[in-house]
């Protein structure tokens, strides 16, 4: 199956379904982290190659509650975020799953389709994240962790917390993997 993972530097997701024997690739603004298939640019001019499968991380910065105090000041910035995500739900891709935390796409394109946290899958995290589908079925919880953190939430200022924030933890990754790696069979 061919795999995009679009807005992800980490290499997280894409190194999850490639280690499945997936043809995974990662797209951002920014240079992978890690080797692997990787396209650096803007993710929109690749939405039209055959792939199966997108799993879409776009920037929250102008969409999560967390910078709800900003917003009446970023209202250009905000359409623009919103704008792209629709561009990205209307890709010419079968199976899509876009995600990102609670936010304003709730109310400008439409409720979720899931709210996860990622201690279903075994994460000691404490991270209400959005999942927006398109013939892709919910995560189904794996493995209820015990230890509920909210270490992201309280991470201090510094020049990588965004990075850090922004993060697809291991055991989401390889729920994706098992339960969404079968959809380009179809």
């Amino acid at each position: 199956m061919r795999v995009l993972v679009a807005c992800e530097f980490s290499g997280a997701v894409r190194d999850a379904f490639q280690v499945a024997g997936h043809d995974a690739y990662s797209c951002d603004l920014l240079p992978s982290e890690t080797p692997g298939n990787h396209i650096e640019g803007d993710v929109l001019q690749h939405l039209d190659e055959d792939w199966d499968l997108m799993i879409a991380h776009p920037p929250c910065t102008y969409l999560c509650v967390s910078g709800a105090r900003w917003f009446k000041d970023r209202l250009r910035e905000q359409d623009e975020a919103v704008q792209f995500v629709e561009e990205l739900l209307d890709a010419p891709i079968p199976h899509i799953a876009i995600e990102n935390p609670i936010g304003v796409l709730s109310s400008r394109i439409r409720k979720p389709d899931q709210i996860y946290q990622p201690w279903w899958f075994g994460e000691p995290e404490v991270k209400a994240t959005c999942l927006w589908l398109k013939d892709v079925p919910p995560l189904l919880a794996t493995e209820m962790g015990w230890g509920r953190e909210q270490r992201i939430h309280q991470l201090g200022p510094s020049s990588d917390r965004w990075k850090e924030r922004s993060r697809t933890l291991p055991k989401v990754a390889a729920a994706m993997v098992v339960q969404w790696g079968h959809l380009g069979a179809d």
